[in-house]
């Protein structure tokens, strides 16, 4: 099974919608059964919480389901557990670290990517927090075209 985590800094805006949107996807492609999806925050201030209200509207509005997302914090255990984690800025990359177990040579670990690696031709490089912009059509656009391409790398790299 192929692993993705998602991670933002408190797991109510970005990373769950991207969550919501690559398990659509990943549904859509009918890959559910090979590729697992969840989202997980460096922060630990909204545990347990649903995703943000501007989230689960925008994904209302475009028909992705979003029901029983809560809110959760990284954990050690994740760079073993997921193939991939994706970070949706340069912050929770770094953050990232803080979280990270040591390895033992030979022991399989997660590759870190941001989102917008998979979007190129975009100017901007880290997702915008919508919690502080209030601006989440402009966060679901970039979720959407980075998570189809993120979906094609797996496909191509899995060889799926």
């Amino acid at each position: 099974m192929i692993q993705v985590l998602f991670v933002c800094l408190g797991n109510i805006c970005r990373s769950p919608m991207a969550e919501a949107v690559f398990r659509h996807q990943v549904k859509e492609a009918g890959l559910d059964a090979v590729i697992a999806i969840d989202s997980a925050g460096t922060g630990d201030w909204h545990i347990g919480h649903p995703p943000h209200q501007g989230t689960r509207d925008i994904l209302d509005q475009y028909q992705i389901k979003h029901e029983g997302l809560k809110a959760r914090q990284v954990r050690s255990d994740d760079f073993i557990q997921y193939t991939y984690i994706i970070a949706m800025d340069a912050s929770n990359v770094t953050n990232l670290a803080s979280f990270a177990p040591d390895f033992v040579e030979g022991e399989k670990r997660a590759t870190i990517h941001k989102l917008l690696d998979f979007a190129p031709d975009r100017s901007i490089k880290d997702v915008p927090d919508p919690y502080y912009t209030g601006n989440f059509q402009e966060v679901y656009e970039m979720v959407e075209e980075s998570c189809e391409r993120l979906l094609a790398f797996i496909i191509e790299k899995e060889k799926l």
